[in-house]
């Protein structure tokens, strides 16, 4: 039975790679970070699989990191764990760079004591392309973060590409552009406009409040991406991949179909207020990302449009919000 190590697998990139892995046979350790309060939501659903064993450590730990790989001999590592909402990143700079840039090479040391033949994936970010400097964005798209969860980024990829260089490592890079889900965070943009909608068709509030509706990103969906994860470390040798759909949609795009899926009646700006607390001192104005190479060897493709993402995000949200009032 393989064996495969998942950091940061209470968010919303680990529970689905859990789950994919599970279903694939796999042996998953999770690491979980001691908190006075556990939340197990995410995996509430394979938190008694007998397949699945959770593991206490943290990312600025380099011990329980070590100590953990010496015990589990893991043959594939996903670190997946972050603090990875941009604007917290601005609010808390110095913890942002200790979990998303220098916990990478905290893993990756770790895997190098203890278990240097395992295969390593590193999750980097398109917000590392930031203001970009060619579109689309490929894997040789030179990097402009504008944030400082960007530069964490940075370092996190560049530090994975010189682990595999300097001690021939099975150690690679996913650029996921941004993918959502109902399990995102309900800071995040698409979470929140999919909620705001739901509670606006039951009456629970009137408006949604945002920043900038004019940025553009490149939305897929979480689970067709934490399949690309696993597809990278079944290769013969480590590469980079950046993995997107190629197509780009804005922030008042994703509220005018949230506000049809959720059955609301007339125009989308009746339900939209202007909050300037959203907008970001940096902003990262347009992302589109080309994953020609990820389909050309990875055979990966993404099966869910942006359409759909959106009604399942919604369709999620109202069953959800029902049912906390019943």
């Amino acid at each position: 039975m393989k064996k495969a190590f998942i950091t940061g697998i209470t968010g919303q990139d680990g529970s689905y790679l859990a789950e994919l892995l599970l279903e694939k046979g796999y042996k998953v350790y999770g690491l979980t970070r001691r908190t006075s309060t556990q939340n197990f939501e995410r995996i509430k659903q394979i938190i008694h699989h007998p397949n699945l064993e959770l593991v206490s450590g943290d990312l600025i730990d380099q011990h329980s990191l070590t100590n953990a790989f010496k015990e589990i001999q893991p043959d594939e590592i996903y670190n997946l764990a972050a603090q990875s909402f941009v604007k917290a990143s601005w609010e808390q700079p110095v913890l942002t760079g200790e979990f998303t840039a220098l916990g990478v090479v905290r893993v990756l040391e770790a895997m190098r004591l203890a278990c240097p033949n395992a295969k390593f994936y590193q999750a980097s970010s398109s917000e590392m392309f930031g203001k970009v400097m060619e579109v689309p964005q490929t894997e040789t798209t030179p990097f402009y973060p504008r944030s400082p969860y960007g530069v964490a980024k940075v370092y996190g990829h560049w530090i994975t590409v010189n682990y595999r260089e300097s001690f021939d490592m099975f150690a690679v890079s996913g650029i996921l552009f941004n993918h959502e889900s109902p399990r995102r965070g309900l800071e995040f943009v698409t979470r929140k406009v999919a909620n705001a909608v739901a509670r606006i068709k039951l009456g629970k509030q009137k408006f949604v409040e945002l920043g900038n509706l004019d940025a553009k990103r490149d939305w897929g969906y979480a689970k067709d991406y934490v399949e690309a994860m696993w597809l990278m470390l079944q290769q013969d040798k480590p590469d980079d991949y950046v993995v997107a759909t190629g197509e780009t949609h804005s922030v008042k795009e994703f509220l005018e179909i949230a506000c049809r899926a959720a059955g609301l009646p007339g125009s989308w700006e009746q339900y939209y207020q202007h909050n300037p607390k959203y907008d970001r001192p940096a902003e990262v104005d347009l992302l589109i990302g080309d994953p020609g190479k990820a389909k050309r060897v990875l055979k990966w493709e993404p099966t869910v449009t942006f359409e759909q993402l959106v009604e399942i995000m919604v369709k999620s949200e109202l069953e959800n919000e029902a049912k906390s009032e019943s």
